[in-house]
């Protein structure tokens, strides 16, 4: 594979804002601005060596459980899914970059991947939860309040999802854990 170079003429070098490098580890550094020069030109984040392609996976799930209220047979869709960590996402996926992506994967530096991998499990035990939830007002026969667990349900992934969004973006702000730890415990 052919590394991309950098043309001076583009407007932003990667390593032209210093907030992205950082908190960055110093021994993470070099091979860090290696890993940016390569995805230059991809659908890969340069600020961050991630790609928001992985977030279309939470999508998948967010769209099934939207259905259930009218259609409450979508939730053997959604048992069906399963959380995928980032590189099996891409291993399964038709992302055009999704080898460079796996790869680049391993480079991601902490002050990065630990907030986004943090983020992620977040988002699956919402989902773990959601469906529980989802199952039991179906067996009960409670309408409104599958509608209203779908919709609360939702709200909390879409909020997670632009977390991880804005983490994939360069931002290294997380969810408290204990909002998720509310939003569980609420019946």
């Amino acid at each position: 594979m052919t590394e991309p170079d950098f043309a001076p003429s583009d407007s932003d070098p990667p390593d032209s804002d210093p907030s992205v490098t950082e908190g960055i580890a110093p021994d993470e550094l070099a091979d860090f601005h290696a890993w940016r020069q390569r995805v230059v030109g991809t659908n890969i984040s340069d600020k961050t060596l991630l790609a928001t392609d992985y977030l279309n996976h939470f999508n998948e799930i967010v769209m099934l459980i939207e259905m259930i209220p009218d259609m409450p047979d979508m939730l053997e869709e959604c048992l069906i899914w399963q959380p995928k960590s980032y590189p099996e996402h891409f291993r399964d996926s038709g992302f055009s970059d999704k080898d460079l992506a796996i790869e680049a994967y391993g480079h991601v530096p902490a002050k990065f991947k630990r907030p986004f991998e943090d983020t992620i499990a977040q988002a699956h035990q919402v989902v773990r939860h959601t469906l529980e939830r989802v199952s039991i007002d179906i067996q009960d026969g409670a309408a409104d309040k599958l509608r209203m667990d779908c919709q609360t349900s939702v709200a909390m992934i879409h909020r997670i999802i632009q977390v991880a969004n804005g983490i994939i973006h360069g931002t290294a702000h997380v969810m408290e854990q204990a909002e998720i730890d509310l939003y569980l415990s609420t019946e």
